[in-house]
C-alpha cells in the first residue's frame, strides 16, 4: 500500500475496513449511484508493472553497448574509444551517491521515470556529433546510476519476496537483450546510413522512448514513506552511517566483488571486438561477437540471480560464475580466432552473472529498504569509479606491450581478489545479518 492507499501489483494488499451501509433519511434524495472505479484491475497494474519494468530494463545498457560494433569499421580512434568506455562508469559512480536524495525526495517510481527521460535526452545529444557523443553519454552515465541504484529496492518494494530473483534475473536478461540486439544493428546501419556513425548512434533514442513511456504509469503511485525526512547533514554521511555503522566487512566486500567484476565486463565491453580483430578476425563478424558478447551477458544475467536467490548462501553461485569467466578469458588468450563465438558468449554469460547477482546480495543482505538502498549505494559508487580504470588501463596496456596477451592475463587474474571479496558479500553471518523480506 503506498501513500496514497494504492495497493502494490504482486503483493498481499492490507485489508481495509469497511464502513457500516449508511442510514437514509426518510425524504432525503436517494444517494447518487457510486461512479466505477478509474482504477486498473490488478491483474492490469501488474501487467503494465511488469511491462514497464521491462522496457525500462532494455534501454538501461543500450548506449554502452553501441561502440564495440561500430570503433572497427567507423574509424573511432583509440582515444575516443577509451574516452567513451570511461565516462559511463565514471559518471555511474560519482552521481551514485546521490541517488539516495532522488529517492527521499521523489521515491522509487519517480525516481526511475526522471531517470527514463534523461536516458531519451542523451540518447538525441549523442547523435549531436563527437561533442554530442561525449557529453549524451555522460547523461546516460547519470540516468544509469539512478536506476542502477533504485531497482533493487524497486523489486523489493513492488514484487512478492518470492519473485526477487525472477525479477532480478528478467532485469539483467532485459538489458542484454536490448544491448544485443541494438549491437547487431550498428554495423547494417552504419552501411544502410551512407557510413553515418551519427545515424547508428540514433538507434537507441527508439528503447529510450519506450522506456520512457513504459514507466510512466508507476507515476499514479507517487511517491511513497522512503524514511524520515532529511537532517541538515549530508546527504552521504546519513548513507555512510546506514551503510558502515553496521558489519564494515560485509559493505565492502559487496563494494569489491561489484567493482572488479565491473571493471571486468565495461573492459571486455569496449575492447572485445579491437582484440579479435587482431587475432585476424573479420571486422564484420567482430562485431557480431560483440552483440554474442552481450546474448552472453542476457543469458548469465537471467539465471545467476534466479538460483542465488533462492539459497541463503551465494557464495557457490559466485565462485561459478568467476570459474566461468576465467574460461573465457583462458579461451581469448589461447585461441581467440579458432572459437570466437564460444568465447565471447561464454565471457558474456560469466560477466553478465556476476553483474546481475550484486542486485540478489543487495536484496538478501539488507535489514530493510534504506539499508537495501544504502548497500547498493555504496558498492555502485566505490564499484563504478574503480571500474572506470579498467578500459584505460587496458589501452595503456597493450600500447605498451603491442598485443592483447598481457591485459588479457591481466583481467583473468582480477579474478582472484573478486573470489576473496565474493566470500563475505555471499552469505549471511549468523547474528548479525538478517536476510530481506
Amino acid at each position: 500500500m503506498n501513500a496514497e492507499g494504492v495497493a502494490h501489483p504482486w503483493k498481499v494488499p492490507v485489508p481495509v475496513p469497511v464502513s457500516p451501509p449508511a442510514v437514509r433519511t426518510p425524504g432525503a434524495p436517494a444517494p447518487a449511484p457510486p461512479r466505477p472505479s478509474r482504477e486498473p484491475s490488478p491483474t492490469a497494474s501488474a501487467v503494465l508493472l511488469v511491462t514497464g519494468f521491462v522496457l525500462l530494463s532494455l534501454n538501461t545498457r543500450v548506449a554502452f553497448g553501441q561502440l564495440g560494433p561500430l570503433a572497427p569499421v567507423a574509424g573511432l580512434g583509440t582515444g575516443a574509444v577509451t574516452l567513451l568506455g570511461l565516462l559511463p562508469p565514471l559518471c555511474m559512480g560519482a552521481f551514485a551517491p546521490f541517488v539516495p536524495l532522488v529517492r527521499r525526495r521523489l521515491g522509487e517510481e519517480r525516481g526511475l521515470f526522471a531517470a527514463s527521460v534523461l536516458l531519451l535526452v542523451g540518447g538525441v545529444v549523442r547523435v549531436l556529433g563527437m561533442p554530442g557523443l561525449l557529453v549524451g553519454t555522460a547523461l546516460v552515465g547519470v540516468a544509469t546510476a539512478v536506476v542502477n541504484v533504485l531497482i533493487p529496492v524497486f523489486v523489493r518494494s513492488r514484487f512478492a519476496p518470492r519473485r526477487v530473483g525472477v525479477m532480478m534475473g528478467v532485469y539483467a536478461l532485459s538489458m542484454g537483450a536490448g544491448s544485443a540486439l541494438v549491437a547487431a544493428l550498428m554495423v547494417p546501419v552504419w552501411r544502410a546510413g551512407g557510413h553515418a556513425w551519427e545515424l547508428a548512434i540514433g538507434v537507441a533514442v527508439i528503447p529510450a522512448a519506450l522506456a520512457a513511456l513504459g514507466i510512466a504509469p508507476q507515476l499514479r503511485y507517487g511517491k511513497r514513506d522512503v524514511g524520515p525526512e532529511p537532517e541538515p547533514e549530508p546527504e552521504r554521511v546519513r548513507v555512510r552511517a546506514r551503510v558502515f555503522g553496521g558489519d564494515k566487512s560485509l559493505a565492502w566486500s559487496l563494494i569489491v566483488f561489484f567493482g572488479l567484476q565491473t571493471l571486468l565486463f565495461y573492459t571486455t565491453l569496449a575492447w572485445l571486438p579491437a582484440i579479435l580483430v587482431d587475432s585476424g578476425v573479420a571486422e564484420g563478424t567482430a562485431g557480431t561477437m560483440q552483440s554474442l558478447f552481450i546474448v552472453g551477458v542476457a543469458v548469465g544475467g537471467f539465471l545467476t540471480p534466479v538460483l542465488a536467490a533462492a539459497r541463503t548462501d551465494q557464495r557457490p553461485h559466485l565462485l561459478a560464475v568467476l570459474l566461468v569467466c576465467a574460461s573465457g578469458y583462458a579461451g581469448l588468450l589461447a585461441a581467440p580466432a579458432d572459437a570466437p563465438v564460444l568465447w565471447s558468449f561464454v565471457l558474456g554469460a560469466g560477466l553478465g552473472g556476476g553483474q546481475a547477482v550484486t542486485g540478489v546480495l543487495y536484496v538478501k543482505r539488507g535489514r530493510d529498504h534504506d539499508h537495501v538502498a544504502a548497500l547498493s549505494t555504496a558498492a555502485q559508487t566505490g564499484g563504478y569509479l574503480l571500474a572506470a580504470a579498467g578500459p584505460v588501463a587496458a589501452a595503456a596496456l597493450h600500447t605498451a606491450t603491442g598485443g592483447w596477451t598481457v591485459p588479457l592475463l591481466v583481467l583473468a587474474g582480477v579474478l582472484l581478489p573478486s573470489a576473496a571479496a565474493s566470500l563475505r558479500a555471499g552469505h549471511d553471518r549468523p547474528g548479525r545479518d538478517r536476510p530481506a523480506a
